[in-house]
């Protein structure tokens, strides 16, 4: 446990602890940040121990203030496997976050639809995900202390934040989906071929993030509701090529929505 103490030292006095619950947010939906209020940013790049976000749309900064009157910690921007980081990298976030005290963690995502019902801008809450990827942050020697040697990943995503997220979205008159979300490592898109397969496995949505920082979640008995934003189609649905744009310019289109909804989420699980 010795290697996160450069890191909690660092951030505990900077205030990052005593807080209950961490937003991840993903590619275009970092903006959530600048609504906290009484708010702190710090650069990845000022953590000690913390790796450096490298994809447009992912500002870099851990920071933390207050959403609808709940302390919360935010990540804006996180890391890929597809930057070149191992699995343990990639949720090293996570971890430091687990031991400053933080139980409940909201992880977002822009997606691709898998699901042909789907349309860009829709919102998805996971309910469960497919895993195509050998590699695990288990992987090697367990850290007892944070968890066991094989942990359950029968409720990966919460059933109860599930049920809150979705009262949320009812109360104030948004529309949400829920389904199943497969991850990729990219940092190619999927082929067509790929995608019918996937749609096929039951997915309904296809991404290159997430999934390892659930499992790390998990593993330290974390309570984890997962929302993808829907910024495109994916492969061989729509006769178009795919690209980064796509998925930030989505993303920014639904931005309004989504920080109303993480705001009234927060409110009842904060």
């Amino acid at each position: 446990m010795s290697k996160y103490s450069e890191t909690l030292d660092f951030l505990k006095k900077n205030n990052f602890d005593n807080t209950e619950t961490a937003l991840i947010l993903g590619s275009g939906l970092g903006i959530l940040a600048d609504e906290l209020e009484d708010r702190v940013s710090l650069a990845y790049s000022d953590i000690p121990g913390f790796p450096v976000s490298t994809v447009e749309g992912h500002k870099g900064a851990l920071v933390k203030g207050n959403l609808n009157g709940k302390p919360v910690i935010a990540m804006q921007g996180r890391f890929h496997f597809y930057e070149g980081y191992d699995m343990k990298t990639l949720v090293y976030p996570v971890r430091i976050m687990h031991l400053l005290g933080v139980e409940k963690l909201v992880v977002t995502n822009a997606a691709g639809g898998v699901n042909t019902s789907y349309k860009p801008g829709n919102l998805m809450l996971i309910s469960d995900h497919i895993k195509m990827v050998a590699d695990s942050p288990l992987r090697g020697l367990n850290e007892a202390e944070l968890g066991p040697r094989f942990n359950d990943m029968s409720e990966a995503y919460s059933k109860e934040l599930r049920k809150t997220a979705k009262a949320a979205a009812e109360k104030i008159g948004i529309s949400v989906q829920e389904g199943v979300y497969a991850y990729m490592t990219g940092p190619s898109y999927e082929t067509p071929a790929e995608i019918r397969a996937l749609r096929v496995m039951g997915a309904d949505a296809v991404g290159m993030s997430t999934v390892p920082e659930v499992i790390a979640a998990s593993h330290m008995g974390m309570k984890v509701l997962g929302i993808s934003c829907i910024t495109n189609m994916a492969a061989g649905i729509l006769d178009q090529p795919l690209n980064h744009q796509e998925v930030v310019e989505t993303a920014n289109m639904v931005q309004n929505d989504f920080i109303k909804y993480i705001k009234e989420i927060i409110s009842q699980i904060g």
